[in-house]
């Protein structure tokens, strides 16, 4: 029987990259610094600071916009 799938694909990141996560705890603009089989290191284009994470993204959609937004704290 056929049902409706959603299907997800993980994102295949370069080194040097400009990206934005558009939600959750890491959102926001970042460079990707360094990748491997397992972990991707990004690094945030205001503060120059490092993160390193098991890899979590999967692409939904890519556009322009400006990069790097201005974030309103509220």
């Amino acid at each position: 029987m056929l049902t409706h799938v959603t299907i997800f694909t993980p994102y295949p990141f370069t080194v040097g990259e400009k990206i934005h996560i558009s939600e959750g705890p890491r959102h926001g603009d970042w460079i990707v610094a360094g990748l491997d089989d397992k972990k991707i290191t990004l690094r945030c284009p205001v503060s120059g600071k490092e993160f390193c994470w098991d890899r979590f993204c999967y692409q939904v959609e890519t556009r322009e916009q400006e990069w790097p937004q201005n974030m309103k704290t509220t």
